[in-house]
């Protein structure tokens, strides 16, 4: 028997081994699905090797398995998508269809006055690609009597105020669909953004299942390219263009993130081999920038402790492979430099 399948955040990959006791393999079970294997312990059989596969195609399998997993097992058959034209939400309607089959995934467009054109091509090329439904449900009016109401209370030139409100809109959007029809929710934000906090309260990070929060951004576009390689299902132009919320005009993820090649090196060791401060310096990253990236993580974990469960494919997920105090007076000595 094959020990594989997703229970909550872990997943279970299969390739259950059997030795003699020589330690000669005897049996390998499927990777990411089901199987059955018969041996003779008393038999010799033919030699067998095995061949992990690759990282990324690994990661794909599981991700899928465990998203499967994960809706069935809680209850549901279709999930939604919030589409936005972007990188992360096109792979995750990806990983959706793949998992549960194009009838049982809906994605719905909820553009803002931020919203490009681009991104709306982007997400309806996306979505016939992939063959699924989809809506267009714009936010513009909600957002302006959200911004008519909160007036008399709030001051001062917009900020995020502003940009989050827009994301909580989508949220409610999305969760009224979720109620009214039966679709369990899929959070689309990423590892990098979700250690750095980069993600609203109660708006993007809606959802019963947060698919890619184990995955970092660069990762993210390894996924998409590896889903591309034999034809084109995420458009060309979503692999290239600057990341961006589009919460205001012109706004892309590095105004307040740093370089996501060298944020995910640095929140690897920082998050999955548990190094220092001075350690990480030591290999020949910024001070100031490694410094601000800690503390950054140190200061959102209230916001991933309130998150949606995190699809586990690295040696350390947020969640129950990462729990660290809310309050806290962490410091981070720069000894030995």
């Amino acid at each position: 028997m094959n020990q594989v399948g997703g229970n909550d955040e872990l997943i279970f990959d299969g390739h259950s081994l059997a030795v003699n006791e020589q330690g000669e393999l005897l049996a390998i079970g499927a990777g990411f699905k089901e199987d059955i294997r018969t041996f003779d312990l008393d038999t010799p059989g033919p030699a067998i090797t095995y061949c992990p596969e690759d990282e990324i195609a690994s990661v794909y399998h599981a991700l899928v398995l465990g998203l499967r997993d994960y809706v069935h097992k809680s209850g549901f058959s279709r999930a939604i998508v919030g589409l936005s034209g972007g990188i992360d939400s096109s792979l995750t309607a990806c990983l959706a269809v793949a998992a549960l089959g194009r009838d049982n995934v809906l994605g719905v467009f909820m553009p803002s006055p931020y919203t490009s054109a681009e991104s709306l091509q982007d997400a309806r090329a996306l979505a016939q690609n992939l063959g699924i439904d989809w809506l267009t449900v714009p936010i513009t009016g909600v957002f302006q009597a959200y911004l008519d109401a909160l007036g008399p209370f709030l001051s001062g030139p917009p900020d995020s105020t502003e940009e989050n409100i827009q994301a909580r809109i989508r949220g409610n959007y999305l969760m009224a669909f979720s109620n009214k029809h039966s679709y369990l929710v899929l959070s689309t934000g990423n590892k990098s953004e979700i250690a750095m906090g980069y993600c609203t309260l109660y708006g993007d990070m809606s959802g019963g299942l947060s698919v890619l929060g184990d995955v970092p951004k660069t990762m993210v576009y390894e996924l998409a390219r590896f889903l591309n390689r034999k034809a084109e299902i995420i458009p060309p132009r979503v692999l290239v263009k600057a990341p961006s919320a589009e919460l205001r005009f012109n706004q892309t993820d590095q105004d307040t993130l740093p370089p996501y090649d060298i944020l995910d090196q640095v929140l690897y060791l920082y998050i999955e081999e548990g190094q220092s401060l001075a350690e990480i310096i030591a290999q020949g990253f910024d001070e100031e920038k490694v410094g601000h990236i800690i503390a950054t993580v140190d200061r959102n974990e209230y916001k991933r402790r309130q998150a949606a469960p995190v699809l586990k494919v690295t040696s350390k997920a947020f969640g129950t492979g990462r729990r660290m105090p809310i309050v806290h007076r962490i410091k981070h000595p720069l000894q030995g430099l």
